[in-house]
């Protein structure tokens, strides 16, 4: 009886769809073809259903009855476009549109009922007003994501975002084109997300998320997550050559592998890149920073219904520091702002990708994705936080390395359902991650010269995943949003000093989630989300202490709104709250992270975008949270390092054939151990840059902390020890930075 009832549904699903129509559309570049992601496209009549381009620039209503239809289609930087067309019965009708660039309108951003509205709209009007020449830039676009960087450059950054010190990304969780770049059981750090071998010239686009309601994206992604996408098709060749303050220089290309025609219709695209820089830094000791990059991509289009997309990369990079300094080693003379302790510090770092995804339209089935992803990466870093704390006769330098290979499997399907008149949009996926880390380990060492190994191992760790989203459109004013995600790991760890047994353990996670849209009129969006996300701790921990979670859970709410004050003025503002079950801390001795207790968070953000005038735009992001962890006394709960209070905004000038840009960075001061005794001092940085572009030549200059103020970048409280010093002494240690800092490029066009 029941597979007779699932037939007759089945046999009743493909009857009503073979009496409706089908539009589907692509929406592109005039000038180039190249597709636009995230157009708003809108049948203005009848159902007045809508739909956003995906990167292919592709759009699709179904289930439509015959008849007359008019298309609206609004992309932000874009002439809007409207169209009439007739729909015969049981018609799949293709079209395609083209949309000419021109400045970029605020008054014509749509408001609707779906999820695209808030960190799409921001993230389209940052990227196409500020200029982006590093990836520091590419982060910065991400409203409330503050970063700080220390150990010369080389090292990620170190990432703040809704109240979390996320270190190098414990609870951030990064991506580019879909291949993860935070690195599980990282040698030095979990989470461990470096974006330095992503060349910021090739990037296309930028998405966000705060909080853990997305279902797609799983490990890390508690406070967040960033979705870097990169180019497939450039609509010219490019060489660009920088110069600056602390002779630092650059050089990039950007280059088309195919012949003209190929590129120019579409079907396929090859291109690549390739960077060189160095700079010899504004520290006392030269940090000598070397990176080196090309990336290489292909996209084509196979069949009518099938595309490929598949790239490689490879990435290397050397550098020096001078480490964190001790408040009271310049209080006393012995050094300077700019000087070290322990300038032996510093590191090397590769990473090599390949990535490979197909993508298929099969018609009534859906569209379906399939992804494979390899990394080959290795690290090494030489670090001093303690100096002459547990060995005072050859100092407490510490190395950290370790070589690893990643590879990944991610399939979805998306398809669109029609019931009872309403659109129900579901994504099911699963994945699988493997990290195979061999010779990772912790040693003790002088001036960079080995003495002896206290951690040494090897690491396996396998994640499998599934997970299903669904969107019920239930009318032009509400969206129901709903999705449930299970994460498995396997986590091992084989120790070559102390143990020579293998240690495993697995364990499972949930992770239901919600969000419900509602479009409160043609300005106002509400939205209310919940859900569950979780962060990995490092294979080294789970296996062993086995009485704690692997994998703590966050659980976080977000009440929201986006709206239009005037025409001019588009606001996000959303009240949050998180709860994680397990806290990291920093612990100086091993430079590493390792889990505490539980915290709770909560704060508000608010985003505002505004258009002064045709060509001058301005923004402002502020965010407040408070952190406590929860089992502590009042008064000695305090979140070390989280940041209360961070903001950033400016003024941005877009015309025709130049731009520029005045912005400020604001992260306010912190506690910086438990009971608020130590404090990490806040700062005000101002930043300027002018962009100018003739016949195929263009010109820049951009310049950091234009008013040359002396301020702390990363910030910690670590018990240490100098050299003539008879018991330690923990206080705040920190590394400056930068300076006034002048840079200028050229590029030329062909």
């Amino acid at each position: 009886m029941k597979f007779i009832l699932i037939v007759l549904l089945q046999f009743l699903y493909l009857f009503a769809h073979a009496q409706s129509g089908v539009i589907k559309g692509k929406v592109e570049q005039v000038h180039n073809h190249i597709p636009i992601l995230n157009s708003y496209v809108q049948l203005t009549n009848r159902s007045n259903q809508i739909a956003y381009t995906d990167v292919e620039g592709r759009f699709e209503f179904t289930a439509l009855p015959a008849g007359t239809y008019y298309i609206r289609i609004y992309s932000l930087g874009y002439e809007s476009l409207t169209d009439t067309i007739y729909l015969n019965p049981s018609e799949t009708l293709y079209t395609s549109y083209a949309l000419n660039e021109t400045t970029v309108e605020i008054p014509e951003i749509p408001i609707a009922a779906r999820r695209e509205v808030a960190f799409t709209t921001i993230s389209s009007i940052d990227f196409k007003l500020r200029p982006v020449n590093t990836t520091q830039d590419l982060l910065r676009l991400v409203p409330g994501l503050f970063i700080a960087q220390h150990a010369g450059g080389g090292k990620a950054e170190q990432l703040f975002l809704r109240g979390f010190d996320v270190d190098h990304g414990t609870d951030v969780a990064v991506s580019v084109d879909n291949m993860p770049v935070n690195m599980v059981s990282h040698a030095h750090g979990q989470g461990y997300a470096d974006l330095h071998f992503v060349i910021p010239e090739t990037v296309d686009n930028i998405q966000f998320n705060k909080g853990c309601y997305q279902t797609g994206t799983g490990d890390f992604n508690t406070a967040g997550a960033v979705r870097l996408q990169t180019k497939n098709f450039i609509p010219e060749n490019k060489i660009k050559l920088e110069a600056g303050r602390f002779n630092t220089s650059r050089g990039m290309i950007l280059l088309n592998l195919l012949p003209a025609k190929d590129t120019i219709e579409r079907k396929h695209s090859a291109y690549m890149a390739s960077e060189a820089f160095y700079s010899k830094g504004f520290f006392e000791s030269p940090q000598h920073f070397n990176r080196f990059n090309v990336f290489g991509k292909y996209h084509g289009i196979l069949s009518r219904n099938t595309f490929l997309t598949a790239s490689i990369s490879t990435f290397t990079s050397r550098w020096d520091a001078s480490g964190q300094i001790p408040q009271r080693a310049i209080d006393n003379g012995s050094i300077g702002w700019f000087g070290a302790i322990d300038d032996s510090e510093g590191g090397k770092t590769t990473r090599s990708n390949a990535n490979v995804q197909l993508t298929t339209d099969a018609g009534n089935l859906g569209t379906w994705t399939n992804q494979v992803f390899w990394s080959k990466y290795t690290f090494t870093l030489f670090s001093n936080f303690t100096f002459y704390k547990d060995d005072t006769t050859h100092g407490d330098e510490i190395h950290q390395y370790e070589n690893r290979n990643m590879f990944g499997y991610n399939t979805s399907l998306k398809r669109n359902y029609t019931l009872a008149g309403k659109t129900i949009q579901t994504n099911i996926g699963a994945g699988y991650r493997g990290d195979y880390i061999t010779n990772i380990g912790l040693a003790h060492v002088e001036k960079r010269r080995f003495l002896y190994d206290t951690k040494k191992g090897s690491v396996r760790e396998n994640n499998m995943n599934g997970f299903i989203d669904a969107s019920l459109l239930l009318s032009t004013r509400f969206t129901f949003n709903v999705g449930i995600r299970y994460d498995y790991f396997l986590f091992s760890y084989k120790s070559s000093i102390d143990d020579t047994s293998s240690a495993s353990r697995g364990q499972g996670i949930l992770s239901p989630k919600a969000t419900i849209y509602y479009k409160l009129t043609n300005a106002v969006q509400l939205y209310l989300s919940g859900g569950y996300g979780f962060h990995s701790n490092d294979a080294r921990v789970s296996v062993y202490k086995t009485n704690q979670s692997s994998l703590p859970r966050a659980k976080s709410a977000d009440l929201g709104t986006n709206l239009k004050i005037g025409a001019k003025l588009f606001v996000n503002t959303a009240l949050w709250y998180m709860y994680l079950e397990s806290e990291y801390v920093y612990v100086g001795d091993d430079g590493l992270l390792e889990p505490s207790g539980s915290t709770r968070r909560m704060g508000i953000d608010v985003s505002m975008r505004y258009q002064v005038l045709k060509w001058l735009y301005a923004d402002i992001d502020l965010n407040l949270a408070k952190p406590r962890y929860i089992e502590l006394p009042e008064g000695e709960n305090y979140v070390p390092l989280a940041p209360p209070v961070t903001s950033t905004g400016g003024l941005s000038v877009k015309q025709r054939n130049w731009s520029a840009g005045l912005r400020y960075r604001y992260l306010g001061k912190r506690a910086a151990v438990e009971d608020n005794t130590i404090i990490a001092s806040g700062y005000f940085i101002t930043d300027a840059v002018v962009n100018y572009q003739w016949k195929q030549m263009q010109f820049g200059i951009s310049a950091e902390n234009i008013f040359d103020q002396k301020w702390r970048e990363a910030q910690f409280a670590t018990e240490s020890q100098l050299k003539n010093e008879t018991t330690p002494v923990t206080e705040i240690h920190f590394t400056p930075g930068t300076p006034f800092y002048l840079k200028g490029n050229v590029s030329v066009l062909f």
